[in-house]
């Protein structure tokens, strides 16, 4: 396994613009977002093909991220899409298995900000579903 700092990320993925959005909390988004990309997590995001990071919020502590997350999951779907639009306007995916993790830019373009590597060693994985 590789050694990786973690960082506490709150974020919102969605299977295209304005379509259905999936909020959730990780200590690795690089890991997590990989996940959800290949389909090997099970359940909402994989059966309605929600797979682009559309919205992130570093935090400093897990537990700041996990009450962030419950206040997201609370709000309606008009507050959730205007944050959406505030960061990201042009939906453009935030995270790119070549660069990583990205922000967007003030032009609505989207650069690399750093470059995240995978939080642990992905190899245990069964292949992603064709």
């Amino acid at each position: 396994m590789r050694d990786r700092e973690k960082q506490p990320c709150v974020y919102i993925l969605a299977n295209r613009r304005n379509g259905t959005l999936y909020t959730g909390v990780t200590s690795c988004i690089a890991d997590r977002i990989f996940l959800h990309e290949s389909e090997l997590l099970q359940g909402f995001t994989s059966r309605y093909g929600i797979r682009h990071l559309v919205y992130y919020e570093m935090h400093a502590t897990m537990e700041q991220a996990i009450t962030r997350e419950k206040r997201l999951k609370r709000w309606n779907r008009l507050w959730k899409l205007r944050l959406i639009e505030d960061m990201n306007p042009e939906w453009q995916p935030l995270f790119d298995k070549a660069h990583g993790l990205l922000d967007p830019a003030p032009s609505g373009q989207v650069h690399s900000s750093r470059h995240w590597s995978i939080c642990r060693d992905l190899s245990g994985f069964p292949p992603a579903r064709e």
